[in-house]
């Protein structure tokens, strides 16, 4: 495997609000990217994966820990860090009233580039991202979508080695985050980009080589997509029917489910390892007497919802998964 081109060591920052005690935003955070790796920071809003992001890029200070970019430190040797980033931030990272080209000519010229250097690499990219036909267009003249693809060509004008992405996708139609995401995976797999991104939607976690779940500024759990779905495989189960509410509260009274989440329409239920057949039987007898019809009722493949809310500790609660504020 590649050395890492990101390291970071036991991270920290708080804030201090008027009138309030510090608030902890990253607490001892660690984690490495290496090139051709799309590593997902997930969570909920408020979880600090954005300040993470821009501790990284060193917008802000860090109170604690190493951030390693490239073997430069990122507090010690910020210019040579950054020198190897490109970061597209939440907002669009470009300025309305000029064209698609001259934004990709300002952060080019800001960066020290000649035009012979940038301009063939501009027309790159921006065939690349599917704007080829629309360099003479005025940035405010573009779609919602056109204009992410827009901050992304001006992120990798630069030839970075490690990409930043803080939520790309949000706000964006469908087909665009779609789009998008294959643009990313390119990068990550013919290019070998190592791409770090924030992202509050479990789809777009499972895309990701590697995740980490982030909550009150900690990361709670590491791993792949399907390494963190295996902490629950063989233990949850679904169940649809109606009506939902008697659903709920058989499953509830079941001695060996732990805990019940709604998810639309459908239920899931995390059940004692090696229980799930027994769960079933009992289901299957006691919804019917008491009224109510399953329509489903057996054994699936966890999703990161699931793991996630485990791991949180929402699930002993067994609240709503609308009342976990993550994006699906």
């Amino acid at each position: 495997m590649a050395d890492p081109i990101l390291i970071v060591s036991h991270l920290s920052r708080s804030f201090t609000l008027r009138g309030a005690d510090p608030v902890r935003a990253v607490d001892d955070a660690s984690l490495s990217v290496t090139p051709g790796q799309i590593y997902g920071l997930v969570g909920p809003d408020g979880a600090g994966k954005t300040t993470t992001l821009r501790l990284i890029f060193g917008a802000y200070k860090p109170h604690g820990g190493t951030i390693t970019i490239g073997g430069f430190s990122v507090t010690q040797q910020p210019e040579e860090a950054r020198a190897v980033i490109g970061y597209l931030s939440q907002r669009f990272s470009h300025y309305e009233e000029l064209t698609v080209l001259e934004n990709i000519r300002f952060m080019a010229e800001v960066r020290g580039m000649s035009k012979e250097e940038w301009l063939p690499r501009a027309r790159q990219d921006l065939a690349f991202v599917g704007l080829d036909a629309f360099e003479d267009r005025l940035a405010r003249q573009l779609s919602g979508g056109m204009k992410q693809k827009l901050s992304l060509a001006c992120a990798l004008i630069s030839r970075p080695r490690l990409l930043l992405l803080d939520e790309p996708t949000t706000g964006v139609d469908p087909i665009t985050r779609q789009d998008f995401w294959q643009l990313i995976i390119r990068l990550a797999g013919e290019q070998g980009l190592a791409v770090l991104i924030c992202t509050p939607y479990m789809d777009e976690a499972s895309r990701c080589s590697r995740i980490s779940f982030m909550r009150s500024g900690k990361i709670i759990r590491e791993g792949s997509p399907r390494q963190l779905r295996d902490l629950l495989r063989g233990r949850v189960m679904e169940l649809s029917g109606d009506p939902t509410n008697l659903l709920v509260q058989v499953a509830r009274d079941d001695p060996d489910v732990q805990d019940v989440q709604r998810f639309g329409d459908r239920l899931h239920l995390k059940v004692a390892l090696g229980q799930s057949a027994a769960v079933q039987a009992r289901l299957t007898q006691q919804i019917p007497a008491a009224g109510g019809r399953i329509g489903r009722v057996e054994l699936i493949t966890p999703l990161l919802e699931d793991v996630f809310i485990d791991l949180t500790g929402a699930a002993s609660s067994k609240i709503d998964t609308e009342d976990v504020s993550m994006k699906k």
